[in-house]
Formats: structure tokens, C-alpha cells, sequence
């Protein structure tokens, strides 16, 4: 627990630095170069500091142990967050194409080259980040890092948009290509979108995961096979299992004869969790209730 802590929070703060010199790179260059595409990039990468810093904060609370107050751990602490996250990007995505589409209605001026160059640096490093981020939210099973790493994958898209929305706005200024002058203002609205997407797939799994919806079938098809293996489980009545943050707590019902004795359910039901447990680790606790089988 405690290395994973340590490992979110150098993603976080890796995160955070780096969010903090593209959003003075992208705004700066963005504003004073007439583009757009990379001034909405800008502030995404704006709306990725706050995020950075807010998981920055959350994260030890995350890690905490269950208490008395908490009897089920505090995991979903980096849900909020991550529906916090999804939140300001839907916001931005909001402010963004307001200002793509308002632009198109107004006289454009070519952006700078510099202003690309920017955008593709950004493209770079968004890649390096997004790559090192998921890999480490994998390991950790972290949806405060996997909101990181979700943020630095619309900033991939949204970079080369808008370096590709800057070059074919100088290139139809150039070759005096009038349909190509909106290019950077037609990038920025496809970087609003691409926002938007990511918020919306954040939003929706954080609100599964608060609403405490099932996980996927195919999970709980790998729970079934595994209890299906003891031959005491004479039947299984309910199996249900909810994310709870960064670990998964199951909630199971088998009948078992209705012979048996307290200690022989006890111990079958530590077997069945210390099994569950093996073969998933983020597995934190199986609640066992036991039904008697009666053959007739």
C-alpha cells in the first residue's frame, strides 16, 4: 500500500510539473501566435493542473485502511476525483468550441509556425506521459492515476489536431486558399470534442462505480469458475461485486449440505476467499453468507 502511494504520487507530480510548463507554452505561444487550436489546448492543460494537484491531495486519503467510519476502506476517494476531473474537462470542452465556432464568424489571422512546433512538442510528450501513467495505473489499479493518464491521451489527439489545424491555416494564407484560412478555427472545435469524449467516459465510470453497478461479466464469469471448483458449493444463490476505488469487494451466496457444521462452512468459506483473493489481487474483501442444500 505504501508503494503504491508513493508511486501515484510521483505520477501526479510528474504530471503536474509538466502540465504547468505546456499550459504557459500552449496559452502563451497560443495567444500572442493567433491560434486557437493551441491557446484551447492550453487550457486543457490547464484543467490537467488542477487535476494533477487534486489527486496529488487525494491520494493518501485513498490508501487510508478501513476504520470505524469507513468500514469498507476509503477507495473511493479517487472516484470523486475522477469525476471531479471529468467534470472540468467537460466544462473546457464546453468554453472551447464556444470559441472555435464564434472564431469562424470573424476575420481570421494566420497563426505563427512557432505556435505548431509547440503543439507537436506537446504531442511528444503527451505520448511519453500517457504511456508511463496507464502502465502504472494498471500495476496499481488506480483511477486517480488512470484519470491522469486519461487526461495526457486527449491531449495526444487534441496536439497534433491543433498543429495540423495551425499548418493548414498558414498554408491557405500562403497560397491565398481561402477555405484553408479556417483550419486552425476548425481544429479547435475537433479539440473541444475530443475533450468532451474523454469527459464523458470519466463521468460514466465514476457514476457506475458511486452507484455501485456490477462489474463486467466476463469478471464475474472468473469469480464463478473459481467457486464452481469446490465441490462443497452445492449451488451458487447470488454473486455480486462493486469497485470500490482501487480494489473490487465481492458479495457471495452458496448453499452448501445442511449437514455440515459451523466450522466446516467457516473453513470452506476462508478457502473460497483466500482462493478469489490469489487469483485476483485486487480482490480487498469476500462477504460469504451460507445457505443449506437440501437434495430433495
Amino acid at each position: 500500500m505504501e508503494m503504491r502511494e508513493t508511486l501515484a504520487k510521483k505520477v501526479a507530480w510528474i504530471s503536474l510539473i509538466s502540465n504547468i510548463i505546456l499550459t504557459i507554452g500552449k496559452v502563451t505561444i497560443g495567444w500572442y501566435g493567433h491560434s486557437d487550436a493551441v491557446f484551447a489546448d492550453g487550457i486543457h492543460s490547464a484543467a490537467d493542473v488542477f487535476a494533477s494537484l487534486i489527486v496529488v491531495l487525494v491520494i493518501k486519503i485513498s490508501n487510508k485502511p478501513a476504520d470505524n467510519e469507513h468500514p469498507y476502506g476509503h477507495g473511493k476517494a479517487e472516484v470523486i476525483v475522477s469525476g471531479i476531473v471529468g467534470f472540468l474537462l467537460f466544462e473546457v470542452s464546453l468554453y472551447v468550441v464556444y470559441e472555435g465556432v464564434s472564431g469562424l464568424f470573424h476575420q481570421v489571422e494566420a497563426p505563427s509556425l512557432l505556435a505548431m512546433w509547440v503543439a507537436v512538442f506537446s504531442f511528444v510528450a503527451k505520448i511519453i506521459l500517457y504511456r508511463s501513467s496507464l502502465a502504472t495505473a494498471k500495476q496499481n489499479n488506480s483511477k486517480a492515476i488512470e484519470a491522469i493518464a486519461f487526461d495526457h491521451k486527449a491531449d495526444i489527439v487534441a496536439s497534433i489536431a491543433a498543429a495540423i489545424g495551425v499548418l493548414v491555416t498558414v498554408i491557405g494564407q500562403h497560397f491565398a486558399i481561402s477555405i484553408l484560412y479556417y483550419g486552425d478555427k476548425v481544429a479547435s472545435i475537433f479539440v473541444a470534442y475530443l475533450i468532451f469524449k474523454i469527459a464523458k467516459e470519466m463521468l460514466a465510470e465514476a457514476f457506475d462505480i458511486l452507484l455501485e453497478r456490477n462489474i463486467n461479466t466476463e469478471t464475474l464469469q472468473e469469480y464463478i469458475t473459481i467457486i464452481e471448483e469446490f465441490p462443497e458449493v452445492k449451488r451458487i444463490d447470488r454473486i455480486r461485486a462493486r469497485e470500490h476505488g482501487h480494489y473490487i469487494i465481492v458479495d457471495l451466496r452458496i448453499a452448501i449440505d445442511h449437514d455440515k457444521t459451523i466450522k466446516q462452512g467457516h473453513d470452506l468459506a476462508r478457502a473460497i476467499k483466500k482462493r478469489l483473493m490469489e487469483h485476483h489481487d485486487n480482490i480487498d474483501e469476500v462477504m460469504i453468507h451460507l445457505n443449506p442444500y437440501y437434495p430433495d
